[in-house]
This record gives structure tokens, sequence and C-alpha cells, in this order.
């Protein structure tokens, strides 16, 4: 128990989210890699908005140091900056949704 505790304090982000581009009606995925697992209060946002597992939103955690979200068929109004919290470990992504226009 102890050295959870310690690793969970010494857990950092190995690769943070990127900056994603999609277009409207396509998946959008952010991954952020932490050091250590066992890092607790993971919550991912958009816009400030906290989001959960359903069938638009898919949360996922492999190894629980890989923490994956993505986002199915979205519109342009889910542009906005993506927040992945784990503890006090933070990283932010911008999500561009572009709309497609049909040249006639």
């Amino acid at each position: 128990l102890l050295s959870l505790c310690r690793a969970e304090e010494a857990a950092v982000v190995v690769s943070g989210l990127r900056n994603t581009d999609v277009f409207v009606g396509e998946s959008a995925t952010f991954t952020c890699e932490l050091s250590h697992p066992g890092v607790r209060n993971v919550q991912w946002w958009l816009d400030g908005t906290p989001l959960h597992n359903n069938l638009v939103t898919e949360i996922s955690e492999q190894d629980g140091r890989i923490h994956t979200l993505t986002l199915n068929d979205v519109a342009c109004h889910d542009s906005g900056t993506v927040t992945f919290r784990a503890g006090s470990l933070i990283s932010s992504a911008k999500l561009l949704v572009k709309g497609i226009s049909l040249l006639e």
C-alpha cells in the first residue's frame, strides 16, 4: 500500500494529449500515458464539462497507465479543449471539428 501511494506521487505524464483535427461525423481519439499505474481520480473534460462513458464517448484504460478518450460522430459544436486529469496531473489539447463544404 505504501509503494502505491509513493508511485501515485511520483507519477508524471509520459505522453500528453495532442491537438486533433477531424471532419464532422468522424471519430477523434486522445491518448495520455502516465509513468505509473494506480493514479486515482481520473477524469476527462471537454470545455469544462466532465465526460462519461457512453455510446458517443468511449473512455478506456490500458495497464492503468494508458488512458484513451474517443469521441464518436463528432459535430462542429464539439470543437474545444479536451482535458485529461489524473490526481494533480493535467494534460490538454484542442479538438477542431471541420465542416465538409459541398462544392457544386
